[in-house]
């Protein structure tokens, strides 16, 4: 047996579970050494910061079970941990340091693809352009991309229910994903990897667990929808008087094409704080334009009209109509990849600008462009000095909905005093339009105290009679998404 990890402060139950998984598991199951636990205890935003003994990185299914076993013997709470890129604190570790980190990245396996069914059986810790380029080889492709793509896994997207960018034509993770294997909070494995068509044996457990945020169990693996590869792409940016204009012009894109893959509206102001803090980053048109689209359109068929010609059409009649006052088609892919490095950079480049608090919401589709003017319109009359932007997906109703703190206001500050006060203020106003606190981030601990008060009680009940039941000692990922109880203590 190798020798037992130092395990710091941890507590006598912690100790006994990180004893036991390195003894079966191996020491490289095992990090206790501060300096390399340290870049995963905060989360990517910089706004939440916990604290654990150890991290526990099992390769295999059967790794995971027997941790699972030993957390819920000695009743020491797990939160699972796979890219760390949540935008709202969802794989941060308490900070009391109650909880051990369970992390899938060494379960990087992407086990079978099968091209003719159009499916592949990939572990939870798969990163995303890793699955990219594996589908590519080939001739297939996994239709859904963002901007973290380079350290999402795919049992993270899988857990939060992730969007992005190609939501328009292909749907949420939930709407790729054929079947999962997850392994339940009292150690046992469910196996529903099978990519059936009709399965009517009660409850849909894999979708349960899609989405449930690491709350209910640990996915381990997922088998996921592929598509052919895109043989024609363009990629087009267009200037646009104001979001009203911006959905005519997507709805008369719909209405000629079924291979409009991603429509991303962006405003002027973010557009000029990517062109200030992203270096290598230029205005893809010229001229000062208030609002802007990045249009993507596909094809995988051969005999089909080239996604370019349909663009320039299209938006040639657009301009014509006063829809669009100015439009590039990217010459290159190099030119595209420049266009959506924009998109992408949109999160990076107003953190670099300062502080904000940002907003996953979705209302529908037809009233978000009027929400987009009025409730920018609104926060900043009711919190002077501030300035409120909206930028995503319109097509499908979800927008990034950020309100920046005045110039020279103290992060610190205002994180604690001010940012819960817009936060409430902007989710009333969504929730009195109809929507939804959270479209694709999911709740995490940063929604947890809004999704309780703006919930109806049906809600509530029903996800907490889910969780109490699944998860009766309350061990998985403690303190997120529903906030039951206290972190448990161990005996």
């Amino acid at each position: 047996m190798n020798a037992p990890f130092p395990t710091g402060n941890a507590t006598a139950a912690q100790q006994k579970v990180i004893h036991a998984a390195q003894a079966v598991l191996g020491a490289k199951a095992v990090t206790t050494d501060a300096e390399d636990i340290a870049p995963w205890l905060t989360d990517w935003r910089g706004r939440f910061h916990g604290r654990t003994p150890a991290i526990l990185s099992p390769d295999s299914t059967a790794g995971v079970a027997h941790i699972m076993c030993l957390a819920a013997e000695y009743r020491v709470p797990l939160v699972p941990q796979g890219g760390n890129t949540s935008m709202v604190g969802g794989a941060t570790p308490p900070s009391d340091g109650s909880a051990l980190i369970l992390s899938l990245r060494r379960m990087n396996r992407i086990r079978s693809i099968d091209p003719a069914a159009g499916l592949a059986v990939v572990e939870a810790g798969v990163i995303l352009a890793d699955l990219h380029a594996a589908a590519a080889a080939h001739g297939l492709r996994f239709p859904l991309t963002l901007g973290a793509r380079g350290s999402a896994t795919i049992g993270g997207l899988a857990s939060t229910n992730a969007g992005g960018t190609q939501v328009l034509r292909f749907g949420t993770m939930r709407g790729l994903v054929a079947g999962v294997e997850a392994v339940l909070p009292d150690g046992q494995i469910l196996d529903g990897l099978a990519a059936l068509k009709k399965d009517n044996r009660g409850y849909d457990l894999d979708h349960l667990l899609i989405g449930a945020e690491g709350t209910l169990g640990i996915i381990t693996a997922v088998t996921v929808r592929l598509y052919p590869a895109v043989l024609q792409r363009a990629v087009a940016w267009a200037g646009v008087p104001d979001p009203e204009a911006a959905l005519a012009l997507l709805r008369r894109l719909e209405r000629t094409s079924d291979s409009i893959e991603s429509f991303e509206i962006i405003p002027g102001d973010s557009l000029a704080l990517v062109l200030d803090h992203i270096p290598g980053t230029r205005a893809p048109l010229t001229g000062q334009h208030a609002w802007h689209v990045l249009i993507e359109a596909t094809t995988a068929n051969a005999a089909a009209e080239s996604p370019a010609i349909l663009l320039e059409r299209e938006l040639g009649a657009a301009m014509a109509d006063g829809l669009v006052a100015d439009a590039t088609i990217a010459a290159s892919e190099a030119q595209a990849e420049a266009f959506w490095r924009i998109r992408d950079s949109l999160s990076a480049a107003e953190r670099a600008s300062g502080p904000a608090v940002q907003h996953d919401i979705s209302v529908p589709v037809a009233t978000m462009p009027r929400f987009m003017v009025e409730a920018a319109a609104a926060a900043e009359a009711r919190f002077p000095g501030t300035h409120a932007t909206a930028f995503g997906h319109l097509g499908d109703g979800n927008v990034h909905f950020h309100v920046r703190a005045p110039m020279g206001a103290d992060a610190t500050r205002w994180y604690g005093e001010d940012a819960p006060h817009v936060t409430r203020f902007v989710h009333d106003l969504v929730v009195a339009a109809g929507g939804s606190i959270s479209a694709e981030h999911g709740i995490g601990q940063m929604k947890r105290a809004e999704l309780e008060r703006l919930s109806s009680p049906a809600r509530l009940a029903s996800l907490r009679a889910i969780k109490a039941g699944l998860d009766p000692q309350g061990l998985m990922n403690p303190g997120k998404l529903l906030g039951l109880a206290e972190t448990p203590r161990a005996p």
